[in-house]
């Protein structure tokens, strides 16, 4: 049987990369699902059609995550149309790189708040909705490795991760027994604009190379966790976060070593 027949999902940013992949897993595991975009509808009603395609039910609403009532919006609409609301994945976020020294005010305010804030404000506006239902409901923040290490490059982004670490535990002590709230550490991963990041596939190769699983993670993948956290699987897990990384990133003081370690001795 589904994992989530019968639930209702509304994930913010899901038009397309992980939101995307989010959004189609929850679907394929059983769950009526909603998606916010800000800007792209098209690609919004790319990622309904497949899952209308699929045999499942979508919907896409235009709303910026930052915006309360914009969030509130979504929230009611998702209520009207589906019934009910159980689950919440706070997906939307990133960053562009800007080194800290030269990022300005507005820009820095900016990402915390797309990043932090807004997840603070959606889960608020689920939450009412949840707490009144007896069976309550699952908030999964997709949080990022780069809240875990040194962000260089995006500095606030890295910051607001490690915040939403943070509020993730709060939220699910505040909103117990009824809301679980739970995170997603993930890691590198390949959407359509890896690219951007990573360069051809040569250099998406060479990053994949450093991981311990020697990939690169796919979107379906982070989808699969995001279901986990959503579904009654999880039902004794909140306050978590678990890393969806591939292992990690090897040190890069291994990279530079030149003693010989033999197999099985101590690193």
């Amino acid at each position: 049987m589904s994992k989530l027949v019968n639930k209702v999902a509304l994930i913010t940013g899901g038009s397309r990369g992980i939101g995307a992949a989010i959004a189609k897993r929850l679907a394929a595991d059983g769950a009526r699902v909603a998606i916010t975009y800000a800007k792209d509808a098209k690609a919004a009603a790319a990622v309904v059609k497949a899952i209308e395609l699929d045999g499942g039910k979508a919907l896409a609403i235009q709303a910026d995550a930052a915006d309360a009532e914009a969030v509130k919006g979504a929230v009611n609409k998702t209520v009207a149309t589906f019934g009910r609301l159980d689950v919440l994945v706070n997906n939307a976020g990133g960053s562009p790189p800007v080194p800290a020294a030269d990022a300005s005010p507005r820009f820095s305010a900016g990402v915390l708040q797309l990043n932090l804030l807004a997840p603070l404000l959606v889960s608020q506006a689920a939450n009412a909705v949840m707490q009144r239902r007896a069976g309550g409901g699952a908030i999964v923040m997709v949080s990022s490795v780069s809240g875990r290490r040194p962000s260089p490059g995006t500095a606030a982004y890295g910051a607001a991760k490690a915040g939403l670490e943070n509020l993730t535990a709060t939220l699910a002590v505040e909103w117990a027994p009824k809301v679980r709230v739970n995170a997603l550490a993930v890691g590198l991963v390949r959407t359509e604009q890896a690219h951007l990041h990573y360069g051809d596939e040569a250099g998406v190769a060479a990053v994949g190379a450093t991981v311990p699983l020697g990939r690169l993670a796919e979107p379906t993948e982070v989808g699969a966790c995001a279901v986990f956290l959503a579904s009654p699987l999880a039902s004794y897990v909140t306050g978590a976060t678990i890393a969806v990384h591939g292992g990690g990133e090897r040190p890069a003081c291994l990279a530079a070593a030149t003693a010989q370690v033999s197999e099985g001795a101590p690193a």
